[in-house]
């Protein structure tokens, strides 16, 4: 039986170039699975068109480094001319470290704003005990960046939901509103003057944590509610993962089935007229059937 001698640096570099050579492979597999769906979702939903200005939402979490990284990606190679822009709330967390994404999308040489709005103080003052952050930290998120979008002249808002956060938001408005609905991969904003993309809408989050993971990201974790318990969403997200563990396939399943809607098999009479139906009489001749052959 041989053994591998680290000790000798030939050796011990040999092994270096292999993994860095498998990490390389895992890494280009991963962009190519992830270029791909986001190049479907574009396409299927015809997302960014010729001369857009997209506005990327930068969170610093994986999935919004995950997404800018893609776009960059598809830019140079697309048959369209499309404008980026990177952006960010900083909300004044305590302890937020304010120079993370600043440092990298610099690197990048990426065009990037980052805006300053204490938020964070607005949540904590408004929420009341018990309850989660989520909701108003969302909407005053919401509001500070299509503001913003608008102010700049952006014609999308691209924002880093992926496939497993449809699913959730499908869940979460089943289980506790009463709705069937989630996100869609693209949205017209309620005061009709932002179109939201999400260019994720097709990615697993197994594979964007794959990607970001060997892309190294400059990970900035969400401290705001992030040690809150008891959240909604954190639930259904166990239960899609029980899912997927035992039934590998059926979120990917249920997700497809969120693009393949029947509405005359549900029960929404402002989908579809129920009220209406009749059934077909037959008012054809009788047929003789004594003549028949």
């Amino acid at each position: 039986m041989t053994t591998t001698d680290i000790s000798n640096p030939t050796t011990a570099s040999a092994e270096a170039d292999s993994q860095a050579l498998r990490r390389q492979r895992l890494l280009n597999r991963s962009h190519k699975n992830l270029r791909r769906d986001v190049g479907r979702a574009i396409a299927d939903y015809n997302m960014i068109e010729e001369g857009d200005y997209v506005m990327v939402c930068m969170s610093g979490g994986k999935d919004s480094y995950t997404m800018l990284d893609i776009l960059l990606s598809l830019q140079k190679h697309a048959p369209i001319d499309f404008r980026l822009i990177a952006v960010n709330l900083d909300q004044k967390q305590p302890g937020f470290p304010e120079h993370v994404l600043p440092d990298y999308l610099s690197k990048l040489g990426v065009e990037y704003h980052i805006i300053e709005q204490d938020t964070y103080s607005i949540v904590k003052d408004k929420t009341p005990e018990g309850k989660t952050f989520c909701g108003l930290c969302s909407r005053l998120r919401r509001g500070s960046l299509y503001s913003y979008a608008k102010q700049i002249g952006a014609t999308k808002v691209a924002l880093g939901h992926h496939r497993e956060d449809i699913v959730e938001t499908l869940f979460l408005n089943m289980f506790f509103g009463g709705t069937l609905k989630a996100m869609p991969p693209k949205l017209l904003s309620d005061d009709k003057q932002n179109v939201l993309i999400r260019p994720l809408a097709y990615c697993s989050e197994q594979e964007i944590a794959r990607y970001a993971k060997l892309k190294e990201f400059p990970i900035i974790p969400c401290n705001l509610c992030g040690t809150q318990e008891n959240m909604q969403r954190r639930t259904i997200k166990e239960m899609l993962k029980q899912w997927d563990r035992e039934y590998p396939g059926r979120v990917e399943s249920i997700f497809r089935s969120i693009a393949n809607v029947a509405p005359s098999q549900l029960a929404d009479p402002r989908l579809f007229p129920f009220s209406g139906l009749k059934a077909i009489s037959d008012e054809a001749t009788p047929i003789d059937i004594m003549n028949i052959g």
